[in-house]
């Protein structure tokens, strides 16, 4: 190789490296932020984690589990929707207990039917049959009366004119036919008296428990048929028609767990913070009427001041917060709830937030 050649290649090769130093020993500027990071508004503060839940006198979001097990049949909400206390959500196949309810309220209107049937006793038209057979047996003790002593004047007459056989049989017929008048006579004044006090009773302690039946097969029928329990918003719902539900929830297949059928939260007005507070740091929380706190939205500059609600006065382990049930947690944290109005802000239930807690 010529060393012309080489003198033409280590130029190259030294143009390249000064290129190359030039390239990477350039300073680059930093990018600025996107949004600044979260600090604390406070001289002095206590940082909290939080979640953003409904604004309620007590308890969270209320998660709304049915008694009954099927699949749903109807949703008639959707999320977001406000609704007021008694609205119907979620209707499940309640085919089953709607048919044992008809049959039981038969039963009961039956069971009713036949206490005014002992109550109205006696039918005018059996006590006519009772009087009628009085008068029928009264006629036929007459002629066994009549009978008898034609018979027995014939025979003290002439002894030889009739049997004693025949006048003793005719005196049996006469006796037995005032026994049957009797026997009438009283058949038509039980007949008379009505129902037996004790089988009317006792029908109508049959009639209260048919109507009892019937009413707790309602009761059971209206657990097929999931309702509002208090004004709010539906949050979240966990099925779709002909979904299979339980009193466990409804299947997620994507956390292979149970959910809540339907999330319900009070108006979105106003929204609260539950924030936990590592217990090492309860110790240093101010007085209630000397606190002051501050939400921050991750990710935002968002920051929105808090109104202080209450303390929930137990302390529980920080996976309330993770909600992983298998993860081994150590630390404990005490429940603090806030509340704030929500206006615009880009805040909604379930929500992960970052709270600072200060002193006036």
């Amino acid at each position: 190789m010529s060393s012309r050649i080489i003198f033409l290649l280590s130029a190259l090769g030294v143009l390249a490296g000064l290129i190359a130093a030039f390239v990477l020993g350039r300073v680059k500027s930093s990018q600025p932020p996107v949004f600044q990071p979260v600090s604390s508004p406070f001289a002095s503060a206590i940082y909290a984690n939080g979640i953003v839940e409904s604004d309620q006198g007590s308890g969270a979001n209320m998660n709304l589990f049915p008694e009954v097990t099927g699949p749903t049949v109807d949703i008639l909400v959707h999320e977001g929707q406000s609704v007021k206390a008694g609205t119907v959500l979620v209707i499940i196949d309640n085919r089953l207990p709607t048919a044992n309810a008809e049959q039981l309220r038969s039963q009961a209107e039956a069971a009713v039917i036949l206490l005014k049937e002992l109550e109205a006793q006696p039918r005018p038209e059996t006590l006519a049959v009772a009087a009628a057979q009085v008068v029928l047996a009264a006629a036929n003790e007459k002629t066994a009366l009549d009978q008898y002593a034609k018979r027995r004047e014939s025979f003290q007459f002439d002894s030889k004119s009739i049997s004693r056989d025949v006048v003793d049989t005719a005196e049996n017929a006469a006796h037995q036919a005032t026994a049957a008048l009797e026997a009438a006579r009283r058949q038509y004044d039980l007949t008379k008296a009505g129902a037996w006090s004790y089988d009317i009773e006792n029908q109508r302690q049959q009639s209260a428990a048919a109507r009892r039946a019937y009413e707790a097969s309602l009761v059971l029928l209206g657990k097929y048929t999931l309702k509002a329990p208090v004004d709010g918003v539906v949050l979240a719902l966990n099925a779709a028609n002909g979904s299979y539900v339980s009193p466990q929830g409804a299947y997620n297949p994507y956390t292979l767990g149970f959910d809540p059928l339907v999330v319900m939260g009070t108006s979105q007005e106003h929204l609260g913070i539950r924030c936990y507070v590592d217990e090492i740091l309860v110790s240093r929380m101010p007085a209630s009427w000397h606190l002051i706190a501050q939400m921050s939205i991750p990710g935002t500059d968002v920051k929105i001041p808090l109104e202080f609600v209450r303390v929930q006065p137990y302390v529980s382990p920080k996976i309330e917060l993770s909600n992983q049930r298998l993860e081994k947690v150590d630390l404990r944290v005490l429940p603090v709830i806030f509340r704030f109005e929500k206006k615009d802000a880009p805040v909604y239930p379930g929500q992960l937030v970052d709270v600072y807690i200060g002193q006036k």
